[in-house]
């Protein structure tokens, strides 16, 4: 999931033309308030996931999801149709120009009165919309992946710390990733192949299992199933690659 949401990143800081000098800077706050916005969320997990029914819903969100991502038509993300997008142009002033690292700055604004006096305002830079980009895309993932995590433990520890080592590995793998997400084109049916299986464990009865598993799915069939999909998928990406629409003139 956090290599699915990396290739997120890639299609945002193309979009609005963030320089590799500056991903680094974006990237580093990015995480900052990812591992804030996972600790929420983890915290709400560990209180629903006591009850059985959460369980079972949970489940069966990972399964359609699942599902979702397997059938779903593939389309070009465009961020300028991004709700959020329009939401910050609607509460802060936006320039299309980057200044440097900062996230925002002052410029003139003419006063609406027509009066030709200018005042300061703070206005977002590219940089400042990115970052809040990429913190919305981590919101929509976490609701993905944070279930699944407690479909292999429930102690909220261990999914948090899960969740700080995959996200801070997101960063480094991004850098050496980045270009390589067209080659992965099949990734995303594995990762939805994971998903339908981990909500499949998750909302089958304990009494549908053999006697020998104690009510519980093998913990080394699951890492083994799970390792095999998306190394699968990978693989399948690289032999038959993508093809491309042949340009015409």
């Amino acid at each position: 999931l956090s290599v699915d949401n990396m290739f997120v990143f890639v299609v945002i800081f193309g979009f609005f033309s963030i320089p590799a000098t500056l991903q680094h800077r974006v990237l580093f706050y990015g995480i900052l308030g990812a591992l804030a916005f996972r600790a929420v969320f983890i915290a709400i997990g560990a209180a629903l996931i006591q009850y059985k029914a959460v369980v079972i819903i949970f489940g069966a969100f990972l399964i359609f999801t699942g599902i979702k991502i397997i059938f779903a038509p593939e389309r070009e993300a465009d961020p300028e149709k991004n709700p959020i997008l329009k939401l910050l142009r609607r509460w802060i002033p936006l320039t299309p120009k980057l200044h440097g690292q900062q996230f925002l700055v002052k410029e003139q604004a003419i006063d609406p009165h027509g009066t030709g006096a200018k005042a300061l305002r703070w206005v977002g830079t590219p940089l400042f919309v990115a970052l809040c980009m990429i913190e919305v895309s981590d919101i929509v993932f976490a609701v993905d992946s944070v279930p699944a995590i407690f479909a292999v433990t429930k102690e909220p520890f261990i999914v948090f710390t899960s969740n700080v080592f995959a996200i801070l590995g997101l960063r480094s793998l991004y850098f050496l990733l980045a270009g390589a997400h067209d080659k992965f084109h099949m990734l995303k049916y594995g990762l939805g192949i994971v998903l339908v299986f981990v909500g499949v464990k998750m909302t089958m009865p304990e009494s549908w299992y053999p006697a020998s598993w104690d009510g519980h799915f093998p913990m080394g069939w699951s890492l083994a199933f799970i390792v095999g999909v998306i190394g699968g998928s990978m693989v399948l990406s690289v032999v038959f690659p993508k093809k491309h629409a042949a340009s015409t003139h």
